[in-house]
């Protein structure tokens, strides 16, 4: 497998993971990609691996430049597997190699892998002069874990972004000139908000570090890389970072008898009624991380359960787990749904909501199946909250 130039001198040596479906429960239907870097200087530098069952074909990539033996830094700007995995490999051949990482991600390696290798930790400003080249580091913590670190290379103008600005893609394409580029944001707004949407206050100040730099081309860790359209992706971060929210509502809901869907579209009439971009998302048809996507931008998050056994369905206790870690802020909340005997549905769902630091502003259930007095009576009260 060969080596793909990013820039004189400098090249792709990652992995394409086709068949990836499933990262840590965030639906990949598009695959992915590992992506690492080999820098050709008087210091022969990798940044980044890729994942332990793809470092064959990283190999393969490094070998169609160089002999891997002769790597003298290897770059870790990220403890996680899928940018580490192929470490031990890498070392087994270079065990001279120094391990450059932020003072954080030296622990976390020393800690995971349990071996004495050589490292430098560096820390935001410190540069490592290749030769010809500089790498400047920006630490950049919980973007999206403690250890993370940006590294730019000045004289080519690359920002290596570590997991920012990347998309689970798998593509033979490498860059955004060469994919379309409607795909390519969309991907990289789904990322976003599964991945660093609670990080947000920290990468604004990503963003405010990497504003004095020249950019040309975002090398990032996961999918396509930037070269055509840095500044698309930056306003977009920017965008995502400030937390812009419109008129728009999500009601996403789960239902048995369909008493909680009749809700559930009552609800969204209102919205509309009050001219609300509105999205109608059942738990029973939409992944949760395509959920998540559209989470970015909405004023409203109305969510509804019928009981089971007096509860929410698991459906929505999985959802609403998993919307709670991501920890979207400024967002109101309308939690619905029917019940037979016991409404603890309502009650569960709007703690999780509340603990999570979301304004429920309306707690509706109906029992049995909604009459249309009913419904009218809860679009009647929602409807003048909305409009207070």
């Amino acid at each position: 497998m060969k080596a793909i130039e990013v820039k004189k001198g400098i090249y792709w040596v990652g992995a394409i993971d086709w068949n990836l479906r499933n990262f840590h429960g965030y639906l990949t239907q598009r695959g992915s990609t590992y992506n690492a870097y080999l820098i050709i200087d008087e210091k022969i530098t990798l940044v980044d691996t890729v994942k332990a069952s793809k470092t064959n074909e990283m190999m393969s990539r490094i070998s169609s430049i160089i002999d891997p033996a002769k790597i003298d830094y290897i770059v870790c700007n990220h403890v996680e597997m899928d940018h580490t995995g192929a470490l031990p490999a890498i070392m087994e051949q270079v065990p001279s190699a120094l391990i450059i990482a932020s003072p954080k991600g030296v622990v976390g390696l020393k800690e995971h892998f349990r071996q004495e290798w050589n490292y430098k930790a560096m820390e935001s400003g410190t540069i490592l002069n290749l030769g010809k080249r500089n790498l400047h580091f920006i630490l950049t913590p919980m973007v999206h874990w403690p250890d993370n670190m940006l590294g730019y290379l000045a004289e080519d103008k690359i920002l290596f972004s570590n997991d920012a600005f990347g998309q689970h893609l798998a593509s033979s394409e490498r860059f955004d000139d060469e994919y379309p580029l409607d795909i390519v944001m969309m991907e990289a707004r789904k990322y976003y908000a599964n991945i660093v949407l609670p990080y947000s206050k920290q990468v604004e100040k990503a963003l405010v570090a990497a504003a004095g730099l020249d950019i040309e081309i975002i090398a990032n860790s996961h999918g396509i890389i930037w070269r055509k359209h840095v500044k698309e992706i930056l306003n977009a971060y920017h965008e995502w970072a400030s937390n812009e929210i419109g008129k728009k509502a999500l009601i996403i809901y789960d239902t048995m008898w369909n008493s909680t869907e009749k809700m559930a579209i009552s609800i969204q009439e209102t919205f509309e009624a009050l001219d609300y971009k509105t999205e109608l998302l059942s738990l029973q048809h939409n992944h949760v991380s395509d959920i998540m996507t559209r989470v970015i931008g909405a004023e409203y998050i109305c969510l509804g359960s019928p009981t089971l056994n007096g509860r929410m369905l698991p459906s929505m206790a999985a959802f609403i787990t998993y919307l709670s870690g991501l920890a979207p802020k400024n967002r109101k909340a309308i939690v619905f749904g029917s019940y037979g005997w016991g409404p603890k549905n309502i009650e569960d769902i709007s703690q999780i909501l509340e603990k999570s630091g979301f304004d429920v502003v309306a707690k509706e259930k109906i029992k049995f199946i909604p009459t249309p007095e009913a419904l009218e009576e809860m679009t009647t009260r929602i409807k003048a909250i909305i409009q207070n």
